[in-house]
């Protein structure tokens, strides 16, 4: 092999590295986009040490708000203190206190499941209304979510029966086993927005 052949086979070597280093970033982009549409399949439990306080952040926004928060001199405030009320909040309470999460997916369906069998029906093909599996929605006025997939993180919206609203980012860390969601909670009847982060561990 001449000097020349040489010369040619390694600058088209070197071209073939420079092209691969390229795509390798959009490669991995779209492997993470695809991997999120699979991994985030399965049961999840809540890992507090990592999470915040539910309860710590609906005092951070009653104080944003310019309400006042009691007092404890003495006692300990009880756990999930501010959980419960009315019947069309019950969505804020599920998704910022359960300790459980089921996720199935179904293109372009998703089913979310809480605790006491608490079930989520949305879609992520743009639809911007959803039948509500739960029997006690059959009053007429229901919970409604609806998805995106954007990158590696699943967006989630919902208008609760309250006409408030909640903003929901989902992704994936630790190699997909541990799920990371972002929410910001904005009951009707509250002033300013609850922002936390819960992250929970996969269920092998």
């Amino acid at each position: 092999m001449t000097q020349k052949s040489i010369t040619r086979l390694s600058i088209r070597i070197l071209a073939l590295l420079l092209w691969g280093s390229l795509l390798s970033p959009v490669v991995a982009q779209e492997t993470s986009a695809a991997a999120i549409r699979s991994l985030i399949v399965g049961s999840w439990v809540i890992n507090e040490e990592l999470s915040d306080n539910t309860d710590d952040s609906v005092e951070t926004a009653i104080k944003a708000a310019g309400g006042k928060v009691k007092r404890r001199w003495f006692s300990k405030r009880a756990e999930d203190f501010y959980r419960g009320g009315p019947a069309e909040q019950e969505l804020y309470d599920r998704i910022s206190y359960d300790d459980v999460l089921r996720i199935d997916y179904d293109e372009p369906e998703l089913r979310f499941e809480y605790a006491d069998n608490y079930i989520r029906v949305f879609h992520t093909d743009g639809r911007r209304r959803t039948s509500a599996a739960n029997d006690f929605y059959s009053s007429g006025s229901q919970d409604f979510s609806f998805g995106n997939w954007e990158e590696n993180s699943l967006l989630v919206e919902a208008r609760p029966r309250d006409d408030g609203f909640t903003l929901e980012t989902y992704s994936l860390q630790a190699d997909g086993d541990q799920l990371v969601v972002e929410m910001q909670i904005q009951p009707n009847s509250f002033g300013a927005t609850i922002i936390l982060t819960r992250i929970y561990d996969r269920v092998n």
